[in-house]
Parts: structure tokens; C-alpha cells; sequence
């Protein structure tokens, strides 16, 4: 499963890196991590439907994870499961606006990093296993996977 990790710090992401691993958990897939440093080359990778499940570092400069989030959440059609890392707990306020699916705090708790991204990992799968709309056909109109 194609894991997108943006941050302008290297060292950042080196550390979500890390924290991944190669497997999340036993029951998810295999992460193929992608390394990303910019906003423009992020959503030309979302553009392109390069990603299953993005961790977006809040801190990183020029385009904090947070306004990257909402922008993806509002412009990418089946946009992927977002994972914010945010500063302070007290900037959940802010991860809820941005529209981010699990939300975890610096300094990066591996565990915690790994728990929630795995139970990402597993919602986007779910998610790949449901039929494709139709043009023109409402989502909810569709069967349940069996």
C-alpha cells in the first residue's frame, strides 16, 4: 500500500520512516513509502493517484500538513486517509478543521504513529474492495462489499 509521508524536514521524515517500518501491523499491507517535501509535488503525486494513505506533518513550511489536509479533502476525488502529525495536543481544534482522519502529536510516538496509521491502512482497503460508481451514479447507491 502506497504510503505517502510529506514534510519539508528530512529529519522528519525520516522519523515517520521509522516509525512505519516496513508493516504497520501484521494484518495491514506492506508499506511502500513515499517520500514527499513539497505541496506542489504532493498533489501532483494525489493528482496522478499515487497514494492510499498520507502522513502529513503539520509543522512543514511553506504548506503546513493542516491546510494541505483540507485543500486534498476538498479538491481529491477518493482522496487518500490522512494522518496529521500536530504539535501540541492542543491543536486537535485545528486537525478537526483540516478535515484529518487520525491525528497524532509530536514528539512522534512510533506506537501511536504505527496504531493509527495501520487502522487507516485497513479503512482504505475496505474502501478498494467496494464496486466503482458508474459516471453519473451516487455512491450509496451501490451494493456493500460481500
Amino acid at each position: 500500500m502506497k504510503v505517502v509521508v510529506y514534510s519539508h524536514d528530512a529529519d522528519t521524515r525520516a522519523e515517520i520512516k521509522l516509525a512505519i517500518g516496513t508493516r504497520p501491523a501484521p494484518d495491514v499491507p506492506a508499506a511502500e513509502i513515499i517520500e514527499v517535501a513539497t505541496a506542489p509535488a504532493l498533489f501532483r503525486l494525489l493528482d496522478g493517484g499515487g497514494a492510499d494513505v498520507m502522513v502529513l506533518d503539520g509543522e512543514a513550511q511553506p504548506a503546513g500538513g493542516m491546510g494541505v489536509s483540507r485543500q486534498a479533502k476538498d479538491e481529491i476525488y477518493r482522496c487518500p486517509q490522512v494522518l496529521l502529525i500536530i504539535a501540541r495536543a492542543d491543536d486537535r481544534w485545528l486537525a478537526t478543521w483540516s478535515k484529518a482522519d487520525a491525528v497524532v502529536s509530536h514528539p512522534i510516538d512510533p506506537v501511536a504513529l504505527a496504531r493509527e496509521l495501520a487502522a487507516l491502512m485497513r479503512a482504505r482497503a475496505g474502501a478498494a474492495a467496494l464496486p466503482a460508481a458508474e459516471p453519473g451514479e451516487h455512491p450509496a447507491a451501490l451494493p456493500a462489499a460481500q
